[in-house]
């Protein structure tokens, strides 16, 4: 699938660790992990957040309560075997975690739905059994009592590989409905190590992809996770859990490290990366892998700054919610200008999904950068799955004939779906996305962890552009 991590050497790191999986999706494991992830930072333990799958929007709820990025854990995206090695790096870095949380996707079992790998595969299931990691399985009681039971005894016994170490039980009714809950539970041999009741108010509000990014609510979005810490902290076992996790044997793998993937390149070119509440999805191995690759990385806010950090050489614009912000982007006329000119120059832009959508001509009928001759507006349909996918033709990303993996998430559509030269072509969708002078533009989601010679080509095509436009502003002095 792809280059795999060099040899290294390799040592048993011991990390406490639990995963926090769930019967099925809708269950609360985004409240009952970010809560336990508060929780235990309250009591000062260092903890490290992990999401199974490639969601984006539970890390930063997982990063704000940690204090530290939250980090995913995905093999569809970067190959099972760096599961082991990325856990490490987000383990061990900045400073080693006492703690890691762990949150699953979907169903405990439930995985990757594709011809090319085994039915389970990028499941939290199959991460759990990487990580050779005990399961606290999060149980939605809302409706049911003694079912619960034999529930979470068909979770236990399913496969041997995972190792279910305790229950919590969430939605809990009144104190009658705990008592039926936790008798019938302890006939099943799994110990329950909390129960949370019913609190309708306290929620994180969704949005047509899922929940609102933290990083948009920002004040709002630090009361909920403080409180979501309070409540686990009240409904739940600390301790049993903390033990729970301790009974994790040492893992050993070398943890991963951007260097060890890339060859730095020469020139130090600037590459400014999107942010802001509009451009929220992003995985930290994909900025890391730049600065490894040689180039300064800096942050431009489309919605806020009205020009390009000095110096830039290339752009790289990932995904989020532009649509919601449509009007605030257009808006930003300076700055749209910049991209422009930037993109008319050949200088090298990646772009993914909302960066797509920021390039094109126009959004909802609202103008946006017009690097790319393509109309995008909302959809009333989800587009949503991993994806194969291969490079039909060389772009400042990928060489022709690049395989990478990747998923798609997004209810907005493009007119047309891809250009002349498209940036890559599956074979349920055909040819998609764009590729023009330095531009590649598409729908698909990468983590760059699992194919990091992208990350080297494209700081090798910003430095070609950097010195480029070095040499023409010495002759421009000159004249």
């Amino acid at each position: 699938m792809t280059l795999r991590p060099r040899p290294g050497p390799v040592s048993a790191h011991r990390v406490p660790r639990v995963v926090i999986a769930a019967p099925s999706s809708n269950a609360g494991k985004t409240s009952v992990a970010t809560g336990l992830i508060a929780a235990f930072t309250a009591r000062g333990l260092a903890v490290s957040p992990h999401k199974v799958g490639p969601d984006y929007i539970d890390p930063g709820y997982h990063g704000l309560a940690a204090g530290r990025p939250g980090r995913n854990l995905d093999p569809w995206l970067v190959g099972e075997e760096r599961i082991a090695p990325l856990f490490l790096r987000g383990a061990l870095h900045p400073r080693p975690a006492d703690l890691a949380v762990v949150e699953g996707v979907m169903g405990l079992f439930d995985g990757a739905s594709h011809p090319s790998v085994e039915p389970g595969f990028a499941s939290t299931a199959h991460v759990a059994a990487l990580l050779r990691a005990p399961v606290v399985l999060v149980v939605d009681a809302s409706s049911q009592a003694r079912s619960a039971a034999a529930l979470v005894h068909g979770f236990a016994t399913f496969d041997s590989r995972v190792r279910l170490g305790g229950v919590i039980l969430n939605r809990v009714g009144t104190d009658r409905h705990e008592a039926i809950l936790r008798e019938a539970l302890g006939a099943a041999g799994v110990p329950v190590v909390g129960a949370i009741r019913r609190l309708d108010q306290l929620h994180t509000p969704s949005r047509h992809l899922g929940l609102v990014p933290a990083a948009e609510r920002s004040a709002e979005a630090v009361t909920t996770v403080a409180r979501l810490g309070e409540v686990v902290a009240d409904g739940v076992e600390l301790d049993a859990v903390l033990a729970l996790a301790h009974t994790a044997p040492p893992l050993d793998a070398t943890p991963w490290d951007p260097f060890e993937e890339v060859t730095p390149v020469p020139g130090r070119p600037r590459i400014a990366v999107a942010g802001g509440p509009a451009f929220t999805f992003g995985y930290a191995e994909n900025a890391e892998l730049l600065a490894a690759a040689g180039a300064q990385v800096v942050t431009v806010d489309p919605l806020r700054d009205d020009a390009l950090p000095e110096g830039t050489a290339g752009l790289v614009v990932g995904g989020g919610f532009p649509e919601v912000y449509a009007a605030e982007l257009s808006a930003n006329e300076t700055l749209r200008a910049e991209v422009a000119a930037l993109a008319a120059r050949g200088a090298p832009i990646a772009a993914e999904c909302a960066g797509l959508l920021y390039l094109a001509r126009e959004l909802d009928g609202v103008p946006m950068c017009g690097v790319l001759d393509v109309r995008t507006a909302m959809s009333t349909r989800l587009t949503l799955g991993y994806r194969a996918a291969v490079a039909p033709g060389d772009s400042v990303l990928a060489a022709a004939g690049t395989r990478v993996r990747g998923h798609e998430f997004h209810r907005t559509h493009s007119d047309p779906p891809a250009g002349p030269a498209p940036a890559w072509q599956w074979s349920s969708a055909g040819p998609e996305g764009f590729v023009a002078g330095g531009v590649h533009a598409s729908y698909l989601h990468l983590n760059w962890a699992g194919s990091p010679a992208l990350a080297e080509r494209f700081v090798a095509a910003c430095a070609g552009t950097g010195k480029a436009a070095e040499r023409s502003e010495q002759q421009h002095a000159h004249r």
